[in-house]
């Protein structure tokens, strides 16, 4: 039995570490080698499981394609499994960028690579400002929620607040102004 669950788990490790190779554009590019080569090709879990899967590592901290490899690993083969499945899609990501820090770091004076730098930073803040726009459009439009906004900005760019710590404070803040409209609407 043990020697049938190391197989197992070798198996788990390269399928995992070919899918983390081969895939380009992020962890939902994953899903459609994760489920042909986990459901389809190897039978370990079925579509349904897949499905389930993916909704709880969509809504679980973390990269999507590392909860997923870990889940799937789980599932497939307990703790070891989950850990080496994990460690095989996490792996050529890591390789990758390992071995680009050393040929970066020699050309990191050319001018072409400082405007490269220039240009992502240019996309980072462009995709971060898309997604502030995104919450903004799903926040409630009441003036408390501006102003706890505007708040917790303040605190976290100009006076360099803890971020965990404006986080729960607004989270309490959020409660505690639910409780009063609720407590308030019940009088």
């Amino acid at each position: 039995m043990k020697r049938e669950k190391l197989r197992l788990c070798g198996k788990l490790f390269w399928k995992f570490l070919k899918i983390g190779a081969f895939t380009f554009g992020g962890g939902y590019a994953m899903i459609p080698l994760i489920r042909r080569e986990i459901a389809l090709h190897e039978h370990w879990l079925d579509e349904g499981e897949i499905l389930d899967i993916l909704a709880v590592s969509e809504s679980t901290p973390g990269p999507i394609a590392v909860n997923t490899a870990t889940f799937v690993g789980y599932r497939v083969a307990g703790k070891l499994g989950a850990a080496v499945s994990t460690f095989g899609v996490v792996l050529p990501s890591f390789v990758i960028i390992y071995l680009l820090s050393f040929v970066l770091r020699q050309f990191q004076e050319l001018e072409a690579v400082r405007y490269a730098f220039w240009g992502v930073r240019v996309a980072v803040v462009s995709l971060v400002a898309s997604a502030l726009v995104t919450m903004v459009r799903q926040c409630p439009r009441n003036w408390p929620s501006y102003l706890l906004a505007g708040a917790a900005f303040l605190l976290v760019a100009l006076a360099g607040a803890n971020t965990i710590l404006v986080l729960l404070g607004c989270a309490l803040a959020g409660l505690a102004a639910t409780r009063w409209q609720v407590g308030g609407m019940g009088k």
